[in-house]
């Protein structure tokens, strides 16, 4: 894959200087299909690949997703990923940057490494570590990197942003340097509980349901934290490994480190429902914007009920390209 600015310099170089002035109007047609954002229901989305991913790109939707990174460094220990990676890796990629904020804490705590970041919005930080750089690219189309290239491919989040993630995991496969890692997490969607307080017909249950089936319309499944595991193994992926946690949705547990991390996922979900059903509710269902404030109103009235003891299921897993054979191996 290639951003869209070292694609423009690429297509400018080839073309013939007949064609100048198309090619200047070219470049800035692109410049404005990523930096035009699309307004919708008073929040920002992005303009490249309009309406290819549902989130909304705003600051509300920033500080959602640094919330989300504080999450994860706390239910990983304060590490920023889990696979047996090379201690000194040279080259790391992050899809779905977000904020880029995973991408530039790994750049702090590696030097050895070059980040790139890539996402469909702009909206990372410009003042950045010397070694990680941003770009903005759609990881759904064929990748434009040297095959092999890459020790560790990062993921997280990426639920609903795939139509075929085979295809995907094998791009990710192809461009991983043997004995490379890739590793994903990603958050189930359906609220659960183990003591029966998320009743069945209940705006916890609704939400589970209906966000499923919503991934389902827009062709790209919501069910990723259940599904990871079987499509890294299928693609070829060897020694993998998954972690599953139970987060809990709201300070309800007695454990203080769950507690914690409750209290901090309600606030994600506060904070994050509204972006995470808006555009598809509007758009694939047919919801007013009137009929979305009511169910979120429910949600949010069930977010801060604590004899709700709901909790959300978190899967990471990590898997290794087979290592080159040793000489020695062929003999």
């Amino acid at each position: 894959m290639a951003d869209i600015g070292a694609q423009i310099a690429h297509d400018s170089d080839e073309t013939d200087s007949a064609f100048g002035d198309d090619s200047a109007s070219e470049t800035t047609s692109l410049k404005s299909a990523v930096y035009n954002y699309k307004y919708r229901n008073g929040r920002r989305y992005h303009a490249y690949k309009e309406g290819s991913y549902w989130g909304p790109n705003d600051e509300t939707s920033a500080d959602q997703l640094d919330i989300v990174h504080h999450i994860c460094l706390l239910l990983l220990d304060g590490e920023l990923f889990l696979a047996p990676i090379t201690k000194q890796p040279m080259h790391v990629l992050d899809l779905g940057t977000g904020t880029g904020i995973w991408a530039i804490d790994f750049a702090d705590r590696y030097p050895s490494a070059e980040v790139l970041g890539t996402d469909l919005s702009p909206t990372q930080p410009s003042m950045v570590p010397p070694n990680v750089r941003f770009e903005i690219d759609d990881f759904t189309e064929p990748w434009l990197y040297k095959k092999d290239h890459f020790d560790f491919i990062h993921i997280r989040s990426l639920f609903g942003c795939v139509a075929d993630w085979p295809a995907f995991y094998k791009e990710c496969y192809d461009h991983l340097q043997p004995g490379g890692y890739i590793e994903q997490l990603e958050f189930s969607v359906v609220p659960k509980s183990d003591d029966g307080t998320v009743t069945p017909g209940s705006i916890y249950d609704r939400w589970g349901k209906l966000s499923l089936e919503l991934g389902d319309r827009f062709g790209k499944s919501l069910r990723t934290a259940d599904e990871q595991r079987a499509g890294i193994e299928a693609a070829g992926f060897i020694n993998v490994v998954e972690h599953r946690w139970k987060l809990p949705v709201g300070g309800w547990p007695a454990d203080k480190r769950f507690k914690e991390l409750g209290q901090y996922n309600r606030i994600n979900w506060e904070q994050g429902i509204e972006g995470w059903s808006l555009y598809l509710l509007t758009t694939i269902m047919g919801w007013t914007k009137q009929e979305v404030e009511v169910y979120l109103a429910h949600m949010r009235t069930a977010l801060r009920t604590r004899g709700i003891h709901a909790y959300q299921e978190v899967s990471l897993v990590y898997g290794q390209k087979p290592p080159r054979p040793r000489k020695d191996d062929d003999e």
